[in-house]
């Protein structure tokens, strides 16, 4: 039988052994510390991106550091979260060409500094699009682009 790949909404269900805390490891100390790193669930990251309305913005560090705080670690992995925040957004485009509605508001959810995340479905083009529909006003500065004025925008998460 052949392999067939799995869907974005699979991927997001797919739980493995997670969620995992750890140690950091020795060759992310210099950048992150020591202590302890909640490797998260998929669907957990899901959860938290869902929870932005509309006209709220998020980032991925917020998302992070809500993980890290429910799962008694000192940080949210870096490397997962993002893989697993891209994971929800495809997912969410997937559900939304079967016609669904009720999808996965990713665009936003955007990078530190109030960066759009190129690695999202559609890249800038789309994030950009759907965040100036909910009227935030988005710029580039070089080849990147970044909601203006987003820290008025985020919301807390997990209060």
């Amino acid at each position: 039988m052949p392999y067939k790949k799995p869907s974005w909404q699979e991927k997001l269900n797919d739980s493995r052994n997670f969620p995992k805390v750890e140690q950091i490891p020795t060759r992310m100390n210099k950048k992150w510390g020591t202590g302890t790193l909640v490797i998260p669930v998929p669907t957990e990251v899901d959860q938290l991106m869902r929870m932005v309305p509309i006209g709220k913005l998020t980032t991925i560090n917020d998302i992070r550091a809500t993980l890290a705080k429910r799962h008694n670690a000192t940080i949210g992995c870096p490397l997962t979260t993002g893989i697993f925040a891209s994971i929800a957004a495809r997912a969410a485009e997937e559900q939304k060409q079967q016609g669904k509605t009720d999808i996965t508001p990713y665009w936003r959810t955007l990078k530190t500094g109030g960066f759009l995340n190129e690695k999202y479905p559609g890249g800038f083009a789309i994030q950009k699009r759907l965040l100036e529909q909910e009227g935030h006003i988005v710029c580039q500065r070089g080849k990147r682009f970044f909601v203006k004025d987003y820290l008025k925008a985020l919301i807390i998460l997990d209060q």
